[in-house]
């Protein structure tokens, strides 16, 4: 019991922030403050901006940070969909997290209790730099000698940049994608810069949804990639579930061409292939590949979710249901 925390008196002070430096992607942690000397942290999602929290500060302070559905029915109108929802579910988090330490129970015990003692989880893995399919099978590697049983790892254009011959697009897209592309996931001010706006590439290479970008895979480009699976199923084996993330930034007949070549190497699923609002793309592409196709973590609130969109595709199965970021894998 926390003998140091009155709940029914308990008042939001602050609001403060730390960026975290070498991470993979930029990441802000906030840190909500009472007026008991109790505190609650959450996570800006990665690669997000905590401009989207710092805004929501006066809306919260004085609030009893226990009265979590109150406070998240008042924010989640600044909310949005991908980065944009960082800061609405940050705060959250720290909330809950507060009103368990104002309780005294675990988390857990707030949401209905607890279910189970141990729960599978799979580990995502990426490798620095310009690397091959064998360097990520040991990376994975070392992941299943940690004891995960499932494993999941990046795979897309980023591994093509540098290949002549791989890619075909728009030119000098590349170039700018290599330029700029680094900033945009790991620096802490935020996506845009001033060299970005003053050479009109904001919108360019930060806004068009990647069906939209003109960027096509050759066959060249699509050998490498499947050498490029082919060498990590080689070190892991087959007998291990491996799921594929973040390809991105072609149009969806490119991605059917892509898991067709997949699919001698027993994925678990794709995700995120085509941007989730393209409903009717994501049905061709199930229909087209026998590999699972995931997505959905970018949907803010459940509101926003087209369920009957979705469930054209036969045997959609939830993976990760949560309240604002809900995943769908197509099976």
């Amino acid at each position: 019991m926390n003998y140091c925390s009155n709940p029914t008196e308990l008042k939001i002070t602050d609001m403060r922030f730390v960026d975290i430096d070498g991470a993979p992607k930029r990441c802000t942690i906030l840190r909500i403050d009472t007026n008991q000397g109790i505190s609650g942290f959450g996570e800006v999602r990665d690669a997000s901006s905590k401009t989207y929290a710092l805004m929501l500060k006066s809306r919260i302070l004085g609030e009893n940070p226990c009265n979590v559905d109150k406070i998240f029915r008042k924010i989640k109108q600044f909310g949005g969909h991908s980065r944009q929802g960082g800061g609405v579910s940050g705060i959250e988090i720290a909330l809950w997290d507060l009103a368990g330490k104002a309780y005294g129970v675990p988390l857990y015990q707030l949401l209905g209790g607890k279910f189970r003692d141990e729960i599978r989880v799979y580990c995502d893995t990426d490798v620095d730099g310009k690397h091959t399919g064998h360097d990520m099978g040991l990376a994975l590697k070392k992941r299943m000698d940690m004891g995960f049983t499932f494993l999941k790892m990046d795979l897309g254009i980023g591994l093509l940049l540098d290949e002549p011959g791989t890619l075909n697009a728009p030119l000098g897209f590349i170039e700018d994608m290599k330029k700029y592309a680094s900033h945009i996931l790991n620096v802490q001010g935020g996506s845009v810069t001033a060299d970005m706006v003053k050479h009109q590439k904001s919108y360019s290479i930060v806004t068009t949804a990647h069906p939209h970008t003109g960027i096509h895979l050759t066959e060249k480009g699509l050998d490498f990639l499947e050498n490029y699976v082919k060498e990590v199923r080689e070190v892991i084996g087959y007998e291990v579930p491996l799921a594929i993330d973040h390809f991105g930034h072609i149009c969806v007949e490119d991605c059917i061409r892509f898991a067709r070549r997949m699919e001698p190497y027993n994925l678990a699923w794709i995700e995120d292939m085509v941007p989730w609002m393209y409903t009717d793309q994501y049905v061709r592409l199930k229909n087209s590949t026998t590999i699972p196709v995931c997505t959905g973590e970018d949907i803010y609130l459940k509101e926003n979710f087209k369920v009957a969109d979705y469930f054209e595709v036969s045997n959609a199965t939830f993976v990760k249901p949560h309240k604002h970021d809900i995943k769908f894998l197509f099976i």
